[in-house]
Parts: C-alpha cells; sequence; structure tokens
C-alpha cells in the first residue's frame, strides 16, 4: 500500500498494521494527509477504515434526542435507498417510476391533510423543509405581487408575519428575497404566535401569516384555525385578504394521526400552502421535505418549469436542481408500509413516551415542566429557581453518559428563559427512556452539590441547537 510521504508539518497518524494489506510495516509509519490530496491512492478497506473510526467520536444517533430528524428505518427501506442513490431526481423521463413515486406522494400528502380536491392540489418534494419553505414564500410573495403591482413599483416592501419561534429558514427566506420580518415575540408562558399578535402585525404589504404546526421550541402547536378567524374578521373589517401558510415540519405528519380532529389544513379556506419534513416524523433518513399548495390558483405558473415526462410534461418548481431520488422512494415506502393504522401506531408510540418521560421529569422538584409531550411528542422543561445548578448544566453532565439534550435560551422577549428540550422520535423507546431517567437521577446529587450554576465561575455555556 503506497501511502503519502509527507514533509513539513504534515500530520502523522500511527496506522494499524493490518490496514497495510501489501505493506504492512509502510502502514505504522505513516498515513495520508487529511487537508489535502495525498499522492496516490490507498486501498478502499484502508479509506473506509480510517473514516469509520474518526466517525465513532461523532455521538450516538438513538441518544440524540436534539434532532427532530429520523435516525431508524427498517433494513427493507435501507436496502431500497442504496438501490436508488444513483437516480437523479430531476431527471423525469429518465427515471420516470420515481417521479410516479414521487407524484403518489404528494397524492397521499394532498388527501391527508385535506385538500379540496386532492387530485388538483400541487407539491412536490424538496431536500427539506426549509426548501419547502422558500418555496412557498416565493409564492405567498408573487402572488401579493400580482395583486399590488402599483405598490410594489412604488418601492412598497412586502412583509411576513410569523412567530419568533420559527425555524431558521424563515429568517433566511426574508432575507434571501427581500422581505420584512415581522415576528411577534414571546410573552409569559405563550411561546407562539397566537391569532391577536398575528392580526396585529399585518397590513397592506403582508404577503402572509406562518403557522407553525410544532414549534421546535417547545413541541407546541400554534392554534392555526384561530389565526385564520382572526384574520378572516380583518378582512371583514378592512378588506385586507391575508392568506396563511402552514409549516407543519413536524406537527403535519402527526396531526393527522393522533389528533384528527384539529382543524389545522387545507379544511381552513385561508390556508394556501403546507410544508412537512418526510426526514422527521415522515420517517425517512434525511434528506427529503414536501410542499403542497391547496390548488394551482395558489402557484404562481411563472415559478413552474415543465419538463419531459413519459411523453408528455410534468411541472417542477423545486430550487434544487439534481438529488438523489433514494428519499422520495423510501417516503412511498413508508406510506405503504405503514398505511394508517401504522402511523397512528408509531407516532402513538412517540408520544406516549414523551408523556411518561414528561411526567416522570416533572415529579422532580428542581425542574419545571413548559410542555409536556402531548403534542408533537417533544417537551421542554427547565429547573426551578432554587436550585444551584441550571440547564446548561444538566445537559453538560447529561452528555457524559451520551445523551445529547439541548439547554438554550428563549428568544424576544422571554431571554430570561433557559430550558432543555426532549425529542422522542421512533426508536427512542420506554427502555431508553428509563436509562435516561436513571442517569438524570443519578446525577442530581452531584448537581445539588454545586454552589453555584457554573456558568456563574466563567465556564462557557454551551447551548444547543433547537431547531
Amino acid at each position: 500500500m503506497a501511502l503519502h510521504k509527507g514533509t513539513g508539518d504534515d500530520r502523522r497518524l500511527s496506522v494499524s498494521p493490518f490496514l497495510g494489506i501489501t505493506d504492512p510495516l509502510g502502514a505504522m509509519e505513516l498515513a495520508p494527509p487529511v487537508h489535502r490530496l495525498g499522492e496516490g491512492p490507498v486501498a478502499a478497506d484502508t479509506a473506509y477504515q480510517l473514516i469509520h473510526d474518526e466517525l465513532m467520536l461523532d455521538g450516538s444517533a438513538k441518544l440524540n434526542l436534539a434532532t427532530f430528524v429520523t435516525t431508524s428505518m427498517e433494513v427493507q427501506a435501507t436496502r431500497l435507498m442504496t438501490e436508488c442513490l444513483d437516480k437523479n431526481m430531476i431527471d423525469k423521463d429518465e427515471y420516470p417510476q420515481t417521479a410516479e413515486l414521487e407524484r403518489r406522494c404528494v397524492a397521499i400528502l394532498a388527501d391527508l391533510w385535506h385538500a379540496p380536491d386532492p387530485d388538483a392540489a400541487v407539491g412536490c418534494s424538496t431536500t427539506g423543509s426549509s426548501e419547502a419553505c422558500m418555496l412557498a414564500g416565493m409564492a405567498l410573495k408573487r402572488r401579493w405581487m400580482r395583486r399590488n403591482p402599483e405598490r410594489y413599483a412604488a418601492g412598497a416592501r412586502p412583509n411576513l408575519v410569523m412567530g419568533v419561534n420559527v425555524q431558521v429558514c424563515w429568517e433566511k427566506f426574508c432575507t434571501f428575497w427581500e422581505i420584512e420580518a415581522r415576528t411577534a415575540p414571546m410573552e409569559g408562558e405563550r411561546f407562539h404566535l397566537g391569532p391577536e399578535q398575528a392580526v396585529a402585525l399585518c397590513d397592506e404589504n403582508t404577503i402572509g401569516v406562518v403557522g407553525v404546526l410544532g414549534s421546535t421550541f417547545d413541541g407546541s402547536y400554534e392554534p392555526v384555525a384561530e389565526i385564520c378567524a382572526a384574520l378572516d374578521e380583518l378582512q371583514a373589517r378592512t378588506g385586507l385578504d391575508v392568506p396563511v401558510h402552514v409549516d407543519g415540519a413536524s406537527g403535519g405528519m402527526v396531526a393527522p394521526f393522533l389528533d384528527p380532529e384539529l382543524v389545522w389544513d387545507f379544511r381552513l379556506p385561508r390556508v394556501q400552502s403546507i410544508n412537512t419534513s418526510g426526514h422527521k416524523y415522515g420517517l425517512v433518513y434525511p434528506g427529503v421535505g414536501w410542499a403542497l399548495w391547496r390548488d394551482k390558483e395558489a402557484l404562481p405558473e411563472e415559478l413552474v418549469f415543465r419538463v419531459n415526462y413519459l411523453g408528455g410534461e410534468m411541472p417542477t418548481f423545486a430550487l434544487n436542481f439534481s438529488r438523489p431520488g433514494a428519499q422520495v422512494a423510501a417516503q412511498y415506502y413508508v406510506f405503504l408500509r405503514l398505511g394508517q393504522a401504522g402511523f397512528r401506531a408509531v407516532q402513538g408510540a412517540c408520544r406516549e413516551v414523551a408523556g411518561y418521560l414528561a411526567g416522570e421529569i416533572g415529579k422532580l422538584d428542581c425542574f419545571r415542566l413548559l410542555t409536556r409531550g402531548d403534542q408533537v411528542p417533544v417537551f421542554a422543561f427547565t429547573t426551578t429557581e432554587d436550585v444551584t445548578f441550571d440547564v446548561f448544566d444538566v445537559s453538560r453532565r447529561l452528555r457524559e453518559r451520551g445523551w445529547q439534550v439541548p439547554a438554550y435560551t428563549f428568544p424576544a422577549n422571554r431571554q430570561d428563559l433557559s430550558v432543555l428540550r426532549v425529542v422522542c422520535r421512533n426508536g427512542f423507546s420506554r427502555d431508553l427512556a428509563d436509562l435516561l431517567l436513571a442517569d438524570l437521577n443519578r446525577l442530581l446529587p452531584e448537581l445539588r452539590r454545586q454552589p453555584v450554576p457554573l456558568q456563574d465561575l466563567g465556564v462557557p455555556v454551551r447551548e444547543g441547537f433547537h431547531h
């Protein structure tokens, strides 16, 4: 095996001689450079093992209670994804059946979200909810521009109304497409957008209101129906017709199965578009998302491009171009595999574990629950005022045992509140929940012996990624 013989300040690794297939002794001397290409190739098994060993330093996906992203799928789904890795989603003519699976998934979601005419609903797959939100936001802006050509030509700046709890992709959208972001701050125990706050921020330049079905901060549903009702009243009073987009990144794949009586989707005429993350509670590995519009009128025609598909034309309107078809095939696999009853069972198990874990943590006198995991299977909690440690200390100590539980500070106007958040996904079992509780109870006596939170002693706060 010919390994790079570096000079100067090259990083030198001690490599097991068993990795040197043809030259064991050479493998003990030098390893390939890591920040530039080596002079020659290495054996495939050697390259694999070197990278594999480094990746062991990553946290365990099963113990990652910070991410909403799916970390567990059946081996059949993984096999199917492997078979589709080389299929480019944009090549509808070359891979017509992959395109057909995408079309079926859109139809399934349109039916699930009660589109007035599922056959007339339009939608597409994306790389995730962030891209889907960008597409929905672009459609809202173009519709506003059509309705207000003179005002836009005169320099009026369009705005988008949302809660301060929205995912960061909405801030990016507003920056990229020159939209004024009007965000309603948190207040007291209200941690998301309410109907009064939404209406107060709307004016003739508002392109839409974003309602979030499953806030990443605490797992709560925003009151989409109440927001729509308040906007109905606004229209009756002022004539302003403000559409609504529902960011259902997580809740869009939970509420239809566990909360069927909750009206949040296309049953509300004011809801023009919905997105969800297939790679969150859609139960697919990253990255796949979905964007749907209630009908063709909701998606301006100038945003739609036509590609050849089975001798005809198929509309496409994603921001990305080349990407693998693996995730789309996996999404259809999950839909086919589970059906309505299967999704109810999986999501119900996640909510049951979240409720159990929240209840047990709520029994501890040093914590206060903000939510209980009874909407999206996610809950947030904070420390009580009489303890000498904070949420960042708890997160840091849990990480020593391999648990990744994010701690972070809430945004305006609740920067005074710092919380821990737990996401219960498919694969996070009751047994794992009990192990987490055992570790938490084991470290609490040590935390209670602290004189003050460690940040008061100069230890830097490490905020977890909460989106």
